[in-house]
């Protein structure tokens, strides 16, 4: 099966160190990181202000981890911690616009960690080898330029995978993408994916041949998506997706909407991620499956789909006012006995390998069909000029291709969006 073979020799999927964290594991990593060198002690009495940057939906989990904080380092400072909500996504563009007025410490996703570094607005991490040594290898990888560990991580379960209701499909139909739509189709049924998300629309390309990625400067990107040769072109994986977005059993659709469907009954199978786990959970009940994605077909071969991966990592702004503090509170944040806390309280899959060799985290059916899906996934590094004009074909091809507009066209205009410099 195409991807198979070349999906595993080029694969950065981060749950794929999952499998190998008992190996990985030594002696001397406890449960919680031992600090870093204490602060001096004209430190020791200050009011020491620190201000955190992190995801809405993580707001009382935050402040738990904060008290912890205060109390383990009790007598040392008077802690003034301020939660602010910012989204993970666009954290760097944020930080890069005040460096200086930005959170002392802050979440982000692994993506720009490169930029963050050039710009200066990360400074290498000290105790890099512990961190390292505690952390999933591909986490490590992701928090880290040219070797050089940067941040710190934070989870492991940022890709996607397959959800599908066990009423309506076999271990075998979940096997071909094909065959599910045809009994989605059967059924009067759906299954979606969002074509209007780049992110997604990645998995038909990833483990076909053709390419796409960052060039040496870190942020414009080379693709051949358009290659006219070679085993499989890129009009043929167009092809197979037009073909997909014919039958009466598949929709575009976007996380929102998948999920909608899933609750109201029109949804039996969709691509999403660890997020959507106890919603799907909750609707479909013991009939609530998750695997890896499917298999489809192009140019007469089964292709295994690909998806994007990445990390959640935790950063210092290297203008922090008290910067041995904040790196204190980013290793706390990180610890395994929070990365534990952190999947309890918002189901998101550890970073540390001690946390995710856990029982608990082990048990969950939607990290379980990360780990198979990782396999053929890889790390998510494009640069911005990547994303719209690969949503804006994908969402035509959703529609049919109402223009008419040649495959071989659309994929050149495409290329030429994606690489413009």
């Amino acid at each position: 099966m195409i991807g198979e073979e070349q999906g595993y020799m080029k694969r950065h999927g981060f749950l794929l160190a999952l499998s190998l964290a008992a190996l990985l594991w030594t002696a001397g990593c406890g449960r919680q990181a031992p600090p870093p060198a204490e602060a001096s002690t004209d430190e020791g009495t200050q009011t020491v202000e620190l201000t955190v940057w992190g995801a809405e939906e993580d707001a009382a989990l935050l402040e738990e981890i904060f008290d912890s904080f205060r109390s383990h380092y009790a007598g040392q400072a008077d802690f003034q911690i301020t939660y602010q909500p910012q989204s993970e996504s666009n954290c760097k563009d944020v930080l890069l616009g005040d460096l200086e007025g930005g959170a002392d410490v802050f979440a982000f996703a692994d993506d720009q960690v490169a930029a963050l570094a050039a710009a200066g607005g990360l400074d290498p991490v000290e105790n890099a080898e512990s961190i390292r040594a505690a952390s999933l290898s591909a986490a490590a990888d992701a928090a880290s330029v040219e070797g050089t560990l940067y941040a710190y991580p934070l989870t492991a379960d940022n890709g996607y995978f397959l959800y599908y209701n066990k009423a309506y499909f076999t271990e075998e139909d979940i096997q071909s993408l094909e065959r599910m739509v045809e009994t989605a189709a059967q059924a009067g049924r759906l299954v979606v994916m969002d074509w209007s998300s780049a992110w997604y629309v990645y998995a038909f390309f990833g483990n076909t041949g053709l390419e796409v990625g960052l060039n040496e400067d870190g942020l414009t990107n080379y693709c051949t998506w358009n290659s006219s040769s070679g085993p499989i072109r890129g009009v043929d994986v167009a092809q197979s997706m037009l073909s997909i977005a014919a039958s009466p059993g598949f929709a575009s659709r976007t996380d929102t909407e998948f999920l909608a469907g899933v609750q109201d009954g029109s949804v039996i199978a969709g691509v999403s991620g660890v997020w959507n786990a106890v919603a799907v959970a909750e609707a479909w009940g013991d009939d609530a499956g998750a695997a890896k994605l499917p298999a489809y077909t192009c140019a007469g071969q089964q292709v295994q789909m690909a998806s994007f991966s990445g990390c959640k990592l935790i950063g210092v702004n290297a203008y922090s006012e008290h910067p041995e503090w904040a790196a204190r509170l980013a290793e706390w944040i990180t610890s395994e006995d929070n990365q534990r806390l952190r999947f309890e309280m918002r189901g998101q899959g550890p970073a540390n390998i001690q946390a995710a060799n856990s029982p608990q985290v082990q048990a969950s059916p939607a990290i379980a069909a990360l780990l198979a899906q990782s396999e053929f996934s890889h790390l998510q590094r494009v640069g911005g000029k990547f994303w719209d004009p690969v949503s804006e074909f994908a969402g035509n091809l959703a529609e049919g291709n109402p223009s008419g507009t040649p495959l071989q066209t659309q994929l050149d205009r495409l290329a030429d969006s994606v690489t413009a410099r």
